[in-house]
């Protein structure tokens, strides 16, 4: 047929009709579905395009009036620095926007026994320089308690409640690694806002109703209510956990990692806090009787939430266990006022995630409970890897689809992985934590590392990819603060101890330096919004 395609518009309970156009250039994005995912879409991939290119990239957003935005993911990554700075945004205008804050890791209490010692942070910067073994063996040798204390001037940062910049730094740029705290909601209304009035996205508000399918299977157009068919030659599915294109129309199997990961449920509620008080710098996950609680601080209010396994907690437990939390971290708060929001979910994923010209991005492609914050990295993550590997046609998708599955079942995989380390280790004994550590609930690639780093630290030997979601170092973090023994002494030789010493005296001295002169979250985001009223004013 000369290079042209016959495809096949299908619709249920409409006749079939066939056209015939040209071989498919791809040029028309259409993503289906708002919220942080799909305005994270919209505005990267139109920031990320080229003007000037024939035919030009035009991408359009559908997003349901019907459905609400579920905005529960409030921690971030580092990573989502770089985003917001590819598409425009400026610190200053993101901080204020989305009633931001700034995270520098997350910090786990009750974790290992209960203890009222029992505490430690997985931090965002990296320890110093030093092979993994030697930088052990120093750490031993030093007495310091703590792992990541001893590593990293981030900790010390961390519990003074320290911001991680100074105002006069250029944007997105620290003197520790660091990444946010924010308000969801918001976020997606600040990308709608940018996408649509600076990036030339085009948002359509309407309600899919089903989806145009060509012969050879691809999606040909998503009809809706108002607008009818909506053709496009790249379809986004950001319709979160209903994932209609990816599940409902390709048909795409979900794999449940239930098995794994237990837990099912949560409880969310928002509680005001007082003017001027602390802001942490970390997300703090308090590990209780069946699951844990997240504590998330921002200017105005702290997002709490109780994540529990409903096979071993009642939603009339889980409720007590949330109420005793707030009881105890926010007295001054009304408690009788506020109303927990209960959220069900599955931990999982689809098998593909992008399957024929549909990409699946965010809840859509999957979710697992929300320890250690991977929501929202995993849909940077997957809109980095499409806009690097950009397809310019229909011919070359397929192969992008091949490479890209893989790359993500191995990041799912590996994110299993991390998730499930924080439940083995732990020594508490309750039905929850004893079953977390059966062994036909541990990934067997888990099980095999763990062998490993009882007699060697986590090592990049021990990881597969360059780029790896959670890097040899998150590891040590978590293993050493949940009190892993340090490896015995092995066969072979460990060199540069001494240089790995001096190293961690100088991480000290940096502690001490950035603890008198970065200020504290709540002043940095105080005079942030002070200087904003005044240029108003003014």
């Amino acid at each position: 047929m000369d290079g042209r395609l016959l495809w096949v518009k299908r619709r249920v309970g409409a006749p079939t009709e066939v056209s015939v156009g040209v071989k498919r250039q791809v040029a028309n994005i259409v993503i289906v579905g708002g919220g942080t995912a799909g305005w994270l879409a919209a505005a990267t991939i139109a920031a990320c395009a080229d003007p000037t290119a024939q035919p030009p990239v035009q991408v359009t957003l559908i997003e349901s009036p019907d459905v609400p935005t579920i905005g529960v993911g409030e921690g971030t990554w580092p990573t989502i620095r770089r985003t917001l700075a590819r598409i425009g945004i400026s610190e200053a205008e993101f901080l204020l926007a989305c009633d931001a804050s700034f995270k520098q890791g997350s910090r786990f209490d009750s974790w290992r026994n209960g203890a009222p010692d029992d505490s430690y942070l997985h931090p965002f910067s990296a320890p110093v320089e030093a092979d993994p073994r030697a930088l052990v063996a120093a750490w031993q040798a030093g007495g310091e308690p703590g792992f990541a204390a001893a590593v990293t001037p981030q900790a010390r940062a961390c519990a003074l409640d320290l911001a991680p910049r100074q105002r006069a730094m250029p944007d997105y740029a620290g003197a520790l690694n660091y990444a946010y705290h924010l308000d969801a909601v918001k976020l997606a209304a600040l990308l709608r806002r940018h996408a649509t009035q600076r990036l030339g996205v085009r948002h359509v508000r309407d309600h899919v109703l089903s989806v145009d399918r060509r012969h050879d299977g691809d999606i040909a157009a998503v009809r809706c209510r108002d607008h009818g068919a909506m053709e496009g030659d790249l379809f986004i599915d950001c319709t979160g956990h209903a994932a209609l294109l990816i599940g409902g129309a390709l048909g795409v199997p979900f794999i449940d990692r239930g098995h794994e990961l237990f837990n099912d449920r949560a409880l969310a509620v928002q509680v005001p806090v007082a003017a001027g008080s602390a802001i942490a710098s970390t997300t703090n996950a308090t590990a209780h009787e069946a699951g844990w609680i997240w504590d998330i601080g921002l200017p105005t209010r702290r997002g709490v939430g109780c994540v529990y396994s409903s096979a071993h907690l009642t939603d009339d437990a889980a409720e007590g266990i949330l109420h005793a939390y707030l009881a105890r971290t926010a007295p001054a708060a009304d408690l009788d006022a506020l109303a927990p929001r209960t959220l069900t979910f599955r931990s999982g994923h689809r098998t593909r995630f992008w399957e024929r010209n549909c990409l699946a991005v965010g809840l859509s492609s999957g979710f697992l409970e929300p320890l250690e914050a991977s929501a929202i990295v995993t849909i940077e993550l997957a809109l980095d890897a499409l806009v690097a590997n950009f397809p310019a046609t229909r011919a070359s998708m397929d192969a992008h689809a091949d490479r890209f599955n893989a790359l993500f079942r191995y990041r799912w995989d590996r994110i299993v992985d991390f998730l499930k380390l924080h439940y083995v280790l732990s020594d508490r004994d309750q039905p929850y934590w004893r079953d977390n550590r059966d062994r036909a609930s541990i990934p067997h690639s888990l099980a095999g590392l763990l062998a490993i780093w009882r007699e060697q630290p986590p090592s990049g030997h021990d990881l597969g990819m360059v780029d790896e979601v959670f890097p040899a170092a998150s590891y040590q973090y978590v293993l050493y603060g949940m009190g892993m023994a340090p490896p015995p002494p092995g066969p072979m030789r460990i060199d540069g101890v001494p240089a790995a010493s001096a190293a961690l005296r100088q991480a000290a001295q940096r502690a001490r330096a950035l603890a008198a002169s970065l200020p504290t979250n709540r002043a940095y985001l105080d005079a942030l919004r002070a200087d904003r009223q005044n240029e108003i004013i003014a």
